[in-house]
């Protein structure tokens, strides 16, 4: 690993060549906040896939492409004469003390709970911060990401329940209301509830522990897995898929699931 001298070198050796690129390469000249925006996002998202697969050398070059995001908006904010990247790094550090009291203050947190309840008060409080327990969760997270952040906000401030268990029972509810709306033929009644059990059941897993985004992401990929092994037998038989049974395709697919276990 670096010493803290290569690192801050290093960062350096970074900003200097992005200097570079923003001057004298016509593509990186002609990038405003609005045309970044949308490779940010897709950058993020590459991260995330590599978090998830856990490829240490795509983490390492996924990590550097959002590094150039954050110190590209940095450097349009210089130019407009609005802040540059030692304002953005001072108002983290200024953030960052003044959520952990713990640490900087004379605050008490002895566990990793304490110091998330502690953070919803802080923000509350901050100049700039959030005015309400939920204003902080972006109104743009995809919906399932959302869900989980809205649950893990309330039960920083005490709205939760008292033991695990007792969600299934809501679990359930939801269900039944589920059935009833089916059975009434209700489209926007059953999009309403399908909408009401999906809350329930990322409550259950953040209840046990469970990430729902990261379970359902494995899920995802092992349906992928097991599909495309799918495939490649038909393939072999020389078959379509829309030609073969279903239960020809259950016989292959139980193969796939031993396969993936």
């Amino acid at each position: 690993m670096h010493t803290r001298e290569e690192k801050l070198n290093s960062f350096g050796s970074f900003l200097d060549v992005l200097d570079t690129l923003r001057v004298k390469c016509p593509w990186d000249a002609k990038q405003t906040n609005e045309t970044l925006r949308p490779n940010t996002i897709e950058e993020v998202y590459e991260l995330a896939e590599a978090l998830f697969s856990e490829d240490v050398s795509n983490i390492r070059k996924e990590l550097g492409d959002v590094l150039l995001h954050v110190a590209f908006y940095s450097k349009i904010g210089e130019e407009k004469g609005q802040f540059d990247i030692a304002d953005v790094c001072d108002s983290l550090v200024e953030k960052l003390k003044f959520r952990h009291p713990h640490i900087y203050g004379d605050i008490s947190a002895d566990n990793a709970e304490q110091v998330a309840k502690n953070w919803e008060e802080i923000k509350l409080k901050e100049k700039s911060g959030n005015k309400t327990v939920l204003g902080g969760v972006p109104k743009a997270l995809p919906a399932l990401i959302k869900a989980s952040r809205i649950q893990e906000k309330a039960r920083n401030v005490g709205f939760d329940w008292d033991e695990p268990s007792q969600v299934w029972d809501k679990v359930k509810e939801e269900i039944s209301e589920v059935e009833a709306e089916i059975k009434k033929d209700s489209g926007k009644g059953m999009e309403e509830e399908f909408g009401d059990l999906l809350f329930s059941v990322i409550n259950a897993a953040r209840l046990y522990g469970v990430d729902p985004e990261n379970a359902l992401e494995g899920t995802n990929r092992k349906f992928i897995s097991r599909f495309e092994y799918l495939e490649k037998k038909a393939k072999e038989t020389g078959k379509f898929l829309r030609d073969m049974t279903l239960a020809e395709m259950d016989e292959i697919w139980e193969e796939a699931k031993h396969i993936s276990k």
